[in-house]
């Protein structure tokens, strides 16, 4: 931009969720690093919790204050999410698309020659359709990887051919441009359905609408993930298709030292544990902002986590199934009551070499501090991205739906940093298999090529955000792009 002119805004427009808000959040900063003013664009999360609602937009928009938060008015009626029978996916997207009437009004409250440009995330694909209407230049931010986005580019092809899922196929291996083969099963769950199931249609008009777009930022960098990115810049991609710029400008993560939207400025208690450990030798076992086990595979952790004896720090929640729908989504659950979930006199009989915690852990934090040796995972994008930024390697446990599991297969065949734990396909992992990875990830031969190589890609993360760094370079080729349109 040109000195001493008015700042342009970018609006960024995520939809709920800490796993959506986060990221975008993180995008946001940069925009701010650039010179740009920011406004996310939020809607008033429809169920209510203790951690949803005004109040936690409110707490997120009192740790970044540089960003202005917008929250759209609320659509009347309100949506009956609760009682719905509908899968939340298709609720969401309902959702969202009720709001574009809204989306128009404040993107026209800001005058034109100001607005820079809207960024949308997945499920917000509709918005596309406004941003068309008023003129501004229009972007996906792919919260995911390369190798994620490589392989859903290239989906509704291979789907358009077919009368029947994908699911029939099991673990039969499938072959996309840029990835190594992935298992059938391994798919997002909503995508190995029918053609004509109304699920799977809807993901396959939003995956086919990134061509709309003129570009996609995803949240990767170009060493992680070269041979996707490669791929997604290929005419080869999806024949007859010319797909719309991509842009690696991650690994976009949080700093840490406190919850997003918590003003608490206090030292979490695990930090303090951490400190007294051995360097390197702690097991990290969280499954994400949203990720809970049943109630017998606690027991089978906690079991593994005795045999093994090794050092651990594990984060419990409320076993999966006690609630459920669409509510799961906005919502925590309730703080887990550990003396009904584990077996009798584990934390006596563990206590000084293991620590648990309940709901919630400063994640960031924790992959950073030296003690912390192996993280036990769900796959997430976003704790990948953050294990590979702290240069801690990972065990390897997804759990159904979303990307996971094309994670996993990233992780232990593309990157190197990772190892499968045996048995997550049938949805139980047994004692002894939780003992003997976290002893083979912990200790030397195996355990020290998956740390050197976790070590690797941290140096390789911190060169891609550096002052010429790929991802930087990137981000400007992306403003670059942008200024380009006008002329």
């Amino acid at each position: 931009m040109d000195a001493g002119s008015v700042k342009q805004i970018a609006v960024l427009y995520p939809v709920g969720g800490v796993g959506h808000i986060g990221p975008m959040t993180q995008l946001a900063k940069v925009f701010l690093r650039h010179g740009y003013d920011v406004t996310m664009v939020l809607i008033e999360p429809p169920i209510k919790s203790t951690d949803s609602g005004a109040g936690f937009i409110e707490r997120v928009a009192a740790s970044n204050p540089s960003i202005t938060f917008h929250v759209l008015p609320p659509t009347i009626p309100p949506p009956d999410l609760a009682s719905s029978t509908k899968h939340p996916f298709l609720l969401i997207l309902e959702l969202m698309r009720r709001y574009n009437d809204e989306l128009e009004s404040f993107l026209r409250s800001i005058p034109r020659e100001r607005l820079h440009s809207l960024v949308i995330d997945l499920f917000c694909t509709h918005a596309i359709d406004v941003a068309t209407k008023v003129g501004v230049p229009v972007y996906k931010f792919f919260a995911s990887g390369a190798g994620t986005l490589a392989i859903f580019t290239q989906l509704p092809a291979l789907l358009a051919g077919r009368q029947t899922g994908l699911k029939e196929l099991a673990d039969t291996p499938l072959e996309f441009l840029g990835v190594p083969s992935m298992p059938a099963s391994h798919l997002v769950t909503s995508l190995l359905e029918s053609p004509e199931d109304e699920l799977c249609r809807s993901m396959m008009k939003i995956l086919e609408r990134h061509a709309d777009t003129h570009g996609v930022l995803v949240n990767t960098f170009e060493s992680l993930e070269s041979r996707a990115l490669e791929a997604l810049r290929d005419p080869l991609c999806v024949p007859g298709q010319v797909l719309p710029p991509v842009y690696s400008v991650g690994p976009l993560v949080g700093t840490g030292d406190k919850r997003e939207g918590d003003g608490s400025s206090s030292r979490h208690e695990c930090l303090a544990w951490l400190d007294a450990q051995p360097e390197r030798s702690v097991v990290f076992l969280c499954w994400g902002s949203k990720g809970a086990l049943p109630k017998e595979q606690l027991k089978e952790i906690a079991v593994g986590l005795e045999r093994c004896w090794q050092r651990f720090l594990w984060v419990v929640r409320t076993p999966a199934g006690s609630d459920g729908g669409p509510k799961r989504y906005w919502e925590q659950r309730a703080e887990a009551d550990l003396d009904a979930l584990l077996p009798e006199g584990f934390l006596e009989r563990t206590k000084g070499r293991g620590l648990v915690v309940t709901s919630w852990a400063p994640q960031v934090d924790v992959l950073s501090h030296p003690a912390t040796g192996v993280f036990v995972t769900h796959c997430g994008w976003n704790s990948t991205l953050e294990a590979i930024a702290a240069g801690v390697p990972m065990l390897c446990w997804p759990l159904a739906g979303a990307e996971q599991r094309m994670n996993k297969v990233f992780i232990t065949e593309d990157m190197g940093v990772g190892v499968e734990m045996e048995g997550y396909m049938t949805g139980f992992i047994e004692a002894d298999e939780i003992a003997g990875k976290v002893r083979l990830a912990l200790e030397a031969g195996e355990g020290t090529r998956i740390r050197e190589r976790a070590l690797q890609l941290k140096k390789e993360t911190e060169e891609a955000l550096e002052d010429g760094g790929s991802s930087q370079a990137a981000f400007r080729r992306f403003l670059l792009d942008i200024a380009n349109l006008g002329e």
